[in-house]
This record gives structure tokens, sequence and C-alpha cells, in this order.
């Protein structure tokens, strides 16, 4: 559960932090009037985080912080795959968030923006926020102080935190519905809700698999404002996306394999009645057969005229049908 967000009555819908670091220690909130003006120097960083912020003042903030515009239409677009772009001056780092309600995923966005002395978060459609994170941080002053692309790291960690409850909570819906398709077979309703839960670790896979290969761009390769000190934590992130990302299409075959089996029982079970039918087919045709020839009417029928012909023929028929269900049931037909 995430923590309750606190925002400054002085801040404007939209921005719920702003605040000013020094050699990693809290120094001050920064109000949305003095972001343009406010000096960062050497040990000093500036942290704003912003949810689903209106376009205007994600304008107004990235323009106060100098970044270019090129950089700005990138960050006032809605995107729905990870991506990172290095502008020259900060490095745009994009997240897709995952989380599930109901047994079903919902999808949102965070942008993170790594710049010369600040930090810029854009969270949309997430609930979760970085409060824990945050507090976590400012509790461990020697960390805040390694600057913006450590924070950055830290910040896809918990993206990654994220995914792994995600991943959690759809591997118990798996889970409940392999029982029931082991216990029951599958119905109609059941199949439908195969298809769906398929194709939303299809949906998960496909905005977790891309941020592993990121990390890994931003461990190995020369970007703005990614100290090499930096880039073994991106390689970590990277490793535990992946580890999620095989988590998640471990998921999708079991639920393949699971609709597999319950087909194959429902064969096998309807092989075992087709076996029963056809078993009771063969021991009632005689009885059938053997109605159906007396019952021509012709006048000369063996036994007809005989006080015995009658139970002979009774005794017959039970005799064969007898036979045939010894044969039938040890062949394990009926």
């Amino acid at each position: 559960m995430s923590q309750q967000e606190t925002i400054s009555p002085s801040f404007p819908d939209g921005l719920v932090a702003s605040v000013a670091y020094v050699r990693g220690q809290r120094f001050r909130d920064v109000p949305l009037d003095e972001i343009k003006s406010h000096t960062i120097a050497d040990e000093h960083l500036l942290w704003i985080g912003l949810r689903n912020p209106d376009a205007s003042l994600l304008e107004r903030v990235l323009e106060d912080l100098g970044i270019q515009p090129k950089a700005r239409e990138e960050m006032l677009e809605v995107h729905r795959r990870p991506k990172v772009i290095d502008f020259g001056h900060c490095v745009l780092v994009v997240g897709i968030t995952v989380e599930v309600g109901q047994g079903r995923p919902s999808f949102g966005e965070t942008q993170i923006v790594i710049g010369d002395g600040y930090l810029v978060t854009v969270r949309r459609g997430a609930t979760a926020n970085h409060s824990g994170l945050r507090e976590r941080l400012e509790s461990a002053p020697d960390l805040l102080r390694r600057g913006s692309d450590y924070v950055a790291s830290e910040l896809l960690d918990l993206l990654v935190d994220r995914y792994v409850e995600a991943a959690a909570k759809l591997e118990a819906v798996v889970e409940g519905a392999e029982q029931k398709l082991m216990i029951r077979g599958a119905k109609d309703a059941d199949i439908r809700t195969i298809y769906r839960q398929r194709r939303d670790l299809l949906r998960v896979h496909t905005v977790i698999s891309p941020l592993a290969e990121i990390c890994r761009r931003l461990a190995t390769l020369e970007m703005t404002n990614i100290d090499p000190e930096a880039r073994p934590y991106f390689s970590i992130v990277a490793d535990r996306v992946k580890r999620v990302d095989e988590l998640v299409s471990g998921l999708r075959e079991t639920l393949a394999f699971a609709f597999e089996a319950s087909l194959m029982m429902a064969q096998t079970q309807q092989n075992d009645i087709m076996r029963r039918l056809a078993a009771w087919a063969a021991i009632l045709a005689v009885p059938t057969a053997v109605a159906g020839i007396y019952g021509m009417n012709f006048e000369f029928m063996p036994g007809l005229q005989t006080p015995w012909g009658f139970p002979l023929t009774l005794a017959g028929i039970g005799a064969v049908c007898g036979c045939l269900y010894w044969r039938f049931r040890k062949a394990g037909w009926l």
C-alpha cells in the first residue's frame, strides 16, 4: 500500500514536491515562482515531483529549469512504451507503471529527467507515489549526495519493486485459474477468462521488457549527467527487470499448460464416456437382435412350439450379455 503523499499548501495542483538538498541534507522547499531563480551549485540537488500535471504547469517548470524545447515537447506527450533519450543537456527516462486491482493490471507512466543538479519526476495515471523513497534517501544523506543519476537509479529500482508486487498479485490470479481448470475443466467462461488473462500478461511483458535494455544502456553508454560510478546501479536494475519479465512470461506459459491439460482431461473423460456407451450398445444389441428376429412373426421359429423355448431363449440372451459385460469390464470399458 502506498504512503499518503504530503503536498505543501503553497504548491499548485500537480506539483507534489519541490525540494532543494545541500550535501544530501534537506535544505528547503522551493516554491514554483522561485524555481527559475534557484541557484544550483556543487553538491546541490533540486528534486521536483509532479503528478498528473496540466500542460501549462509542466511547460513552466521545464522552461524554468532551462530544459530545451525539444525535450519539453517529448515530456508533454503521453508514452505507452519505455524509452530513454539523451538530449545533451539532460536525459529523459520513461518507465511504464503497472498496478493490479481486482485481478486486472492498469498502466501509468513515470518520466524521469536527469539534469545537472536537478531531477524531475512526472507521474501520470499511477496511484503509488515516491514519498517512501524520498524519506528513505533523506534519512541517508550520503546517498542523496551522489546526485540526480543515483536518485534516478533508485526511482527505477522502486518501479521494479512495484513490478514485483504486481507480478505476485497476477501469480495469485493465475494459480486460482489453474486450480479451477484442474478441478472442473474448461468451461466457456473459463476460456474467455484465460484469454483475457494471457492478454493482460502479454501487455505487462510488453511494457516491462524494454526497461531492461534501457537500464543496460544507462549502465554501459556514456550519457549526459550519468556518472560512471552510478552506472553499476542501473545494471542491477536491469537484472531485476529481466527476472520479473521472466516471471511474467512464466505465468503466461503456466496458463497455456493448464489450458492444454484441461483439454486433455476433457478429451480423456469424453473417451471414457464413449467407451462406456459403445460397451452398453454392444450388450444391448444382443437382446435387440434376438427380439427383432422373433418379432418377424414367421410361423416356423425355433422354440415356438415347445414349453422350454422362451426360457431357453432368455437364458441364451442373458448368457451372451453376461459374457460381453465380463469382457468389457475386464478391458476397463465398464
